[in-house]
């Protein structure tokens, strides 16, 4: 049985369906993330897993996460306004300040 990271697994309990997040997988252990609780944790096997009634719910490709040299991509930025842009639906242009939703109460 495969698993990858990022697989959700789920179990039925007595009251409700419960599901996991699969975080890490090494050679002998697997660590499963609670949905519901993200606090909650724990590891355990490939074949515990299985045996113990838990069911692949989503299966993710194959995702490598090594870190692998190759070229550098510069981001693209994303095109800024003119501060002079009048937003109608604001009513003022970028550079001004929005009105106070209430009046200043000091002066």
């Amino acid at each position: 049985m495969d698993i990858y990271t990022g697989e959700i697994y789920g179990k039925q309990t007595a009251s409700k369906f419960v599901m996991y997040n699969v975080l890490k997988v090494s050679k002998a252990v697997v660590t499963l993330q609670n949905i519901d609780n993200p606090l909650s944790l724990f590891e355990t096997t490939a074949q515990k897993l299985a045996s113990s009634g838990y069911v692949r719910i989503s299966q993710t490709p194959y995702i490598n996460t090594e870190a692998m040299p190759s070229k550098k991509r510069k981001a693209a930025r994303k095109p800024t306004r003119c501060p002079q842009t009048f937003d109608f639906l604001e009513e003022r242009a970028d550079n001004q300040r929005p009105n106070p939703v209430l009046p200043d109460l000091f002066n």
